[in-house]
């Protein structure tokens, strides 16, 4: 174990590839977890942060958004990835001044992101300016002044705010409220990139955007679907709330096109049959769906329902819950009362009667439960797909009962806090002007930019200041070559951040670093000391952060205290709102936010309480939805399902059980048996064959959209369980490949599972980048 920043990158020769995993979590996920945070911070700090982790007063996990529970908590609240966020977090690795200086951004610009992100935490404000090779020291005042004169000298739509959703509650409001003081509602976040297709489909038809049950009817549901979601790795601390639904007589059915082994079987560390027992069987049903099948699925699904419900009258449809809350249920039964099931076996790779188990299940079933994440969102017919989830289950009055509702699974900590607080490109005209009544200010009505939209816009260099509140958007966005290089013609590029990333290197020709307290950090820099942050987890239960331990450097500022300079510096001292107050004291920003929020009234008194408190949810409260029908809504759309050309693949998008959006942990994704190296193919033997490929051909990947073609050179193919004619590949590094148009319908979300590719071996390519 050692706190030294790693000297060596990534050497892809190093790639070893061993059989999956068919259990996850076990004594190993503690053992890794704890050797990450001491080799990062060493023995106390670790301890002292992960005590605190996810407890009531103590810090919320800057990793996923799973809720706590309300009611006991264990002493280790937390899973193998987040002790692993925390210690990347935690680290007392740092980048100094001296960092910079003996660096050049040539020097950076080829080094990996996992290279970049093991250095450590930045220490000071770093600037560099045109001309220069190296970033170098630069006090804080002198940072806002710049950031304020290059605001003022362009036009408010050429200026762009985007936000991680690693962001709290108030300096998330802070960040758009000052976006709006200055005329944009150009506000793109990472939550254009992953479930605003979710937001897009239960907007439209149960009138809200966030899911509807609680943790607690994840315990107590009848059945659970499991939808193109990897939870072992992405959001570990559910395998225990899916152990404690099997334990109390639920049935779990994933849908995924590659055998995960979160999915099968969860090894809980903190009982003796996780520790030296078999562990708990979760999926009682697993269906290996292609890449892009899954509307194909729901639909018959439906289909099957509706047939059995035609059999016997009220066996299956809550008649009294669709008639007094729902329309369309007889467009929508026309629709499904046929089936082509040839053509739905094509499209989906199961059988009629793998789909008929699992719709018998859901007919057996009084409380239903469905689960999803990015691999339902991110396909160019995501919003129908997801709609059709809403379908099945109006169709059994599946909202606002116990065990039952849609449950999207947010990845990142307050992902969905942010958007609660007004980070959204296309505010609701209700919450501009409840902005404008309390800050007396006049917020923009023109929709801005979401994230697409902004690759788009610096392609057409469309963008002169370009904020980034956390993130990493030129590694985290599609057409990567493309985008890169039109940052690096932005006037000025400014990067709230916790330690180095590619974004920093594929800067503007002005570039400031902004070192920000993280989620673990004491922040008591402040008139009347220690202050309270909050954030919403995945179910809308709004609670208190506060970190615990001592900053690495002196010289760090919290994000709220960034956020209220910025606007000082950009807007006077004289502005009519009082910045300076707020980053004072943050009771003072929570004042105001219960002044222009619903739901968030007596903020300040409601959040001192024990579990914090749980946002209105009308589905769930009350069974009411306030769509523009005021009724929820069944609706139809055409069958539709991924078909590449000739010779190529459907790709996937993923993450490596070692990395959390684009910061790497490791190399090491033990669950899928790969280690050592990232740039990879999982791909079907016979597709391989078929291909005219062997395992661990080194290949190029060449995507086609629109008759366009993008390029990611040096990936080595490994024969892998993938569904016949998809492929899967690691997030960011197949990013090159994503064209940018490739998107959801409605919701623009980028395609990352969509991908049409093919390959060539790699010495018989031309290197260059394809245009």
């Amino acid at each position: 174990m050692t706190r030294r920043a790693p000297i060596e990158d990534i050497n892809e020769d190093n790639l070893v590839v061993t059989k999956p995993k068919k259990s996850a979590a076990g004594v190993e996920a503690v053992l890794v977890a704890l050797d990450r945070g001491f080799a990062q911070a060493g023995v106390p700090r670790t301890a002292k942060a992960l005590l605190r982790l996810n407890q009531r007063d103590g810090t919320d996990c800057p990793g996923c958004a799973w809720p706590e529970s309300q009611g006991h908590r264990k002493t280790a609240e937390f899973c193998e990835n987040g002790a692993k966020a925390v210690a990347e977090e935690s680290t007392l690795r740092t980048v100094t001044p001296a960092f910079w200086a003996e660096h050049s951004i040539e020097e950076l610009a080829t080094k990996t992101e996992y290279w970049l992100g093991n250095q450590g935490r930045i220490t000071h404000p770093v600037v560099i300016r045109p001309g220069d090779t190296h970033y170098s020291q630069i006090s804080w005042n002198e940072a806002f002044e710049l950031i304020g004169e290059r605001i003022r000298a362009t036009v408010p739509d050429r200026t762009v705010f985007y936000t991680s959703g690693r962001t709290a509650n108030e300096a998330a409001f802070l960040y758009q409220l000052f976006a709006r003081s200055i005329g944009t509602n150009n506000l793109p976040d990472c939550s254009n990139m992953c479930h605003e297709s979710s937001g897009s489909a239960m907007n439209a038809t149960i009138g809200i955007g966030k899911g509807t049950v609680s943790l607690e009817d994840i315990h107590h549901a009848e059945l659970i679907l499991v939808v193109g979601q990897n939870p072992g790795t992405n959001h570990p601390r559910m395998l225990s709330a899916l152990k404690e639904c099997k334990d109390n007589g639920g049935r779990v059915v994933a849908v995924n096109p590659l055998p995960e082994a979160g999915l099968f079987n969860f090894k809980d560390p903190q009982s003796v049959s996780g520790l030296i027992g078999d562990g708990t069987a979760l999926a009682d049903e697993y269906l290996q769906i292609k890449v892009g099948g899954d509307l194909a699925l729901f639909q018959a699904l439906g289909h099957l329902l509706l047939e059995a419900e035609e059999r016997v009258p009220g066996s299956v449809v809550d008649a009294e819950f669709v008639a007094a809350n729902t329309q369309g249920l007889d467009e929508y039964r026309a629709a499904r009362t046929t089936i082509d099931w040839a053509e739905t076996e094509r499209a989906t790779g199961l059988t009629a009667v793998e789909i008929s188990t699992v719709a018998q299940m859901m007919i057996d079933s009084t409380a239903t439960i469905i689960c999803w994440a990015l691999g339902l969102t991110q396909q160019p017919h995501s919003v129908n797909t997801l709609k059709e989830i809403i379908n099945l289950l109006l169709l059994q009055g599946n909202f606002g009962k116990p065990g039952a509702g849609a449950c999207p699974v947010r990845g990142h900590s307050n992902v969905q806090g942010d958007r609660t607080m007004g980070v959204w490109e296309k505010p609701k005209e209700s919450m501009l002007a409840a902005l404008d009544k309390e800050f007396g200010i006049e917020s923009p009505r023109k929709h801005g930019l979401d994230s697409v939209d902004t690759v788009a816009a610096f392609e057409n260099d469309d963008v002169d200041v370009f904020v980034s509140m956390g993130g990493n958007f030129a590694l985290a966005c599609s057409d990567t070559v493309a985008l890169e290089a039109a940052m690096q013609r932005v006037g000025l590029t400014v990067h709230v951040s916790t330690k180095p990333n590619r974004s920093h290197i594929m800067h503007g020709t002005t570039s400031l670093i902004l070192p920000t307290l993280g989620r673990t950090d004491t922040d008591d820099k402040h008139p009347g000391g220690r202050q309270v942050l909050s954030v919403e987890d995945s179910m809308s239960v709004v609670r208190t952060t506060q970190g615990r331990l001592d900053p690495v450097s002196e010289h760090l500022l919290a994000e709220p205290v960034i956020v209220a300079r910025m606007a000082s510096a950009t807007l006077g001292d004289d502005h009519v709102i009082d910045w300076k107050a707020m980053a004072d004291d943050y009771d003072v920003i929570r004042d105001r936010i219960s002044r222009v929020l619903p739901g968030f009234t007596d903020f300040n008194a409601r959040l001192k309480t024990k579990n914090g408190f749980v946002l209105p949810n009308p589905p769930r409260d009350t069974r009411s939805f306030a769509t523009d029908i005021g009724r929820a809504r069944f609706t139809v759309s055409p069958l539709e399902y991924l078909t590449p050309p000739a010779g190529h693949l459907i790709l996937q998008t993923m993450r490596s059980h070692d990395q959390y959006n684009t910061t790497f942990y490791g190399l090491d994704d033990r669950y899928r048996g790969i280690s050592g190296g990232r740039r990879v193919i999982l791909i079907h033997q016979d597709d391989v064959t078929e291909l005219g490929f062997a395992d661990r051909d080194m290949v190029d990947v060449i995507s086609t959209f629109r008759g366009e073609e993008r390029r990611a050179n040096e990936f080595r193919l490994v024969v892998y369980p993938t569904p016949r004619g998809c492929a899967a590949a690691y997030f960011p590094e197949a990013n090159a490949l994503m064209h940018r148009e490739l998107v959801a319908r409605e919701s623009n979300t980028p395609g990352y599972k969509a991908m049409s590719v093919r390959f060539i071996a790699h010495e018989a390519a031309n290197s260059a980048p394809l245009t």
